[in-house]
C-alpha cells in the first residue's frame, strides 16, 4: 500500500492552525505575566502626609508645665 502524495489541508485550515497556535501562546504569556507580578510585592504606597515625628526635645530638658487655673 502506497501512501497518497497529495495534500489533502486546505490553506484555510493551516491558517486557522496557525491563527489558533498564535492565541494560545498569546494567552500562554498573558498568564505567566500574571503569575510574575502575583509574584512579587507591590511597592509601598506613597502617602501624602509625612511620617510621625517625635518629641524633639533633650532628655536633660524639663517640658514645660503649665499650672493648672
Amino acid at each position: 500500500m502506497g501512501s497518497n502524495a497529495k495534500k489533502k489541508t486546505t490553506f484555510a485550515k493551516l491558517n486557522r492552525e496557525a491563527k489558533l497556535r498564535d492565541k494560545r501562546a498569546a494567552k500562554a504569556a498573558r498568564k505567566a505575566d500574571r503569575k510574575l507580578e502575583a509574584s512579587t510585592p507591590p511597592p509601598e504606597p506613597l502617602s501624602d502626609t509625612p511620617p510621625p515625628v517625635e518629641d524633639e526635645q533633650p532628655e536633660d530638658v524639663a517640658p514645660e508645665v503649665t499650672p493648672a487655673r
